[in-house]
């Protein structure tokens, strides 16, 4: 993949009051709404586009995605997508990981959400979908409604085409944050399949209409709803930063799995990164039990045998979910 960049220096140190620019979504859909109540982590169910970060921050993110020790050591393809970049450290990509580990942008996160949220490990900060049209001509009309090819037809003529099949997400929340020009772009909106079995229809990042379209982003609970991105068509290039999120507090339900990162990444640093992550959860569950047997006891109330037996099941739970998440690599 050729590098495109087109950016300032990747020393840039990430500045909130300089690259930050949230505007609120002007829609939150809850779980509730597209009748998925009591589903998933929290109420969110998506958010139609919103402003998130500011050109600079853009053109600052472009030029660690596409520097060449990014490109050589971290561009990877599969089945669904054949130009992707993920899995680079914070050496390599220091203002991106700053920004999505940044208390703004966790509080932003979070506030969206509706619980306190943290990317779901570092491995997964920044992944980048690459999208190049090669038979765009640059020049071309740019209309309200896209691109108008030589043949005077409009691309939303075309009939509606998943980028992705119908799909779950292998995470609780992503999001999705534009960083290519999308003013002659149509399509690309997320498509998702409600609790009565309808479809319905949310504007995607490339369609944002109260802000500059690079910068911009959505937020959805992808884990629990079923949906697929439509094709967006009209433009040179199509590049979206997808950050992967989950709760912060280990007590809350976490159903993450890995089907989606195995064929993507490198194992033994995925296992890793899960492992810690899920491990850590567990020791601070059990923590959290032996604080509340304690203090049952100095309250002088019997011992909770049903809800300590209840505990240890769900913890054996998770753990045989681990088990078969970490599959061996052949």
């Amino acid at each position: 993949m050729a590098s495109r960049g087109g950016a300032e220096s990747r020393t840039c140190p990430l500045n909130p009051k300089k690259h930050l620019n949230f505007i609120n979504p002007e829609q939150v859909f809850t779980m509730k709404d597209i009748g998925l109540e009591g589903a998933g982590v929290s109420p969110l169910a998506l958010t139609s586009p919103f402003s998130l970060f500011t050109e600079e921050a853009i053109r600052q993110m472009r030029a660690e995605i596409f520097s060449p020790v990014v490109l050589q050591d971290h561009h990877v393809s599969s089945d669904f997508a054949s130009d992707m970049v993920k899995g680079f450290p914070p050496s390599a990509a220091p203002f991106i990981h700053d920004a999505w580990y940044s208390p703004e942008v966790l509080a932003i996160m979070s506030k969206l959400a509706g619980i306190e949220v943290v990317p779901v490990f570092e491995y997964e900060v920044g992944h980048t979908n690459v999208s190049v049209d090669r038979r765009y001509t640059p020049g071309a009309t740019c209309t309200v409604n896209g691109v108008l090819n030589g043949n005077g037809a409009h691309a939303e003529d075309i009939v509606d085409e998943s980028a992705f099949a119908w799909h779950f997400d292998s995470v609780p929340y992503v999001c999705v944050t534009m960083l290519s020009d999308c003013q002659c772009m149509v399509g690309g909106e997320t498509v998702v399949r409600t609790g009565t079995g309808q479809v319905l229809k949310v504007r995607g990042p490339t369609q944002a209409s109260d802000h500059d379209y690079r910068g911009s982003a959505v937020m959805m609970q992808g884990r629990y709803i079923e949906h697929q991105a439509l094709k967006a068509r009209g433009g040179a290039e199509r590049i979206t930063m997808v950050t992967s999120f989950r709760s912060k507090s280990p007590l809350l339900k976490d159903e993450l799995v890995l089907v989606g990162f195995r064929p993507i990444c490198h194992l033994p640093e995925l296992y890793k990164q899960y492992t810690e992550y899920r491990l850590e959860n567990i020791e601070e569950r059990v923590r959290d039990q032996l604080r509340r047997i304690r203090q049952r006891h100095q309250a002088h109330l019997d011992f909770d045998t049903a809800g300590v037996k209840e505990f240890l099941k769900e913890q054996r739970a998770y753990i045989d979910s681990m088990i078969k998440e970490l599959v061996e690599d052949d």
